[in-house]
């Protein structure tokens, strides 16, 4: 009977035990649910932030977007403001370049911006800055703001193959008196159209100068001579020049 009594007591101890560790077993999910709860709760509210700050950010770039937008236009407004602040600082300059340089008397034409198409294809529109006119000398004046390689190179060519006529047809055969300026030109671009027998004009102490006058007359002081000879000036001539005498412009075969 002992025994039984002391099994039976052992037996409730360890029930005891049990529903003790279980007690605090739930104890412990209740504290840990509680948690987590928290947790969803801060995760919640991390996520709500996250959401904000991306909304910030969004907001944010698309501001900067527009911002930069703004700017690319305002910076396009001003580069083509300064582009048309050379072309004006250059204008004034040309016809008494032309007269003190080129040997004109009386200019038959003169003017600044001119849109012309192309003779043949009428869809390809040029704007040239400055074009003069007297005689038989034509003056090509081209104006930039900004100075790249590709500037120097494209006028070059256009030069060289004597494409002004393909715009200008009713001064076909004259000579041509290409002149590339700019505010400031440095020395190697310069030199690079002297190369090519293309006028450097550029701002002086006073007003615009011609950079390279001396190297294309072959002397500073030379007294002015007949329009075109002796100055380094591109003689283009269309019952000569193989070019023209090939293109419909010169009037020959299969011309229009």
């Amino acid at each position: 009977m002992t025994e039984v009594v002391e099994r039976v007591s052992a037996l409730e101890a360890a029930l005891m035990k049990l529903a003790y560790a279980q007690f605090n077993t739930e104890m412990e999910l209740q504290g840990l649910s509680k948690k987590l709860d928290a947790f969803h709760v801060e995760m919640k509210e991390f996520k709500d932030e996250m959401k904000e700050f991306k909304d910030e950010m969004k907001e944010f770039k698309d501001e900067t977007r527009r911002a930069n937008r703004e700017m690319n236009k305002r910076w396009g407004e001003i580069a083509n403001k300064l582009g048309t602040v050379v072309e004006d600082i250059v204008y004034p300059n040309i016809a008494r370049l032309a007269i003190k340089h080129f040997g004109a008397t009386q200019l038959e034409f003169i003017g600044a911006r001119i849109k012309r198409r192309h003779r043949i294809r009428h869809e390809e529109l040029r704007e040239f800055d400055v074009i003069a006119a007297w005689e038989d000398c034509l003056l090509l004046v081209e104006a930039k703001a900004s100075l790249r390689p590709e500037y120097f190179q494209a006028f070059a060519a256009f030069v060289r193959e004597a494409r002004v006529f393909e715009y200008f047809t009713e001064y076909t055969g004259r000579r041509v008196i290409p002149v590339f300026a700019a505010l400031s030109i440095p020395a190697s671009d310069v030199a690079f159209l002297t190369r090519e027998r293309i006028y450097a004009l550029g701002m002086g102490d006073d007003t615009m100068e011609l950079l390279n006058r001396a190297e294309l007359e072959g002397t500073v002081h030379s007294p002015r001579p007949l329009a075109g000879e002796g100055l380094g000036v591109r003689v283009v001539d269309s019952t000569t020049d193989p070019l023209l005498t090939r293109s419909p412009l010169a009037g020959g075969e299969g011309s229009e």
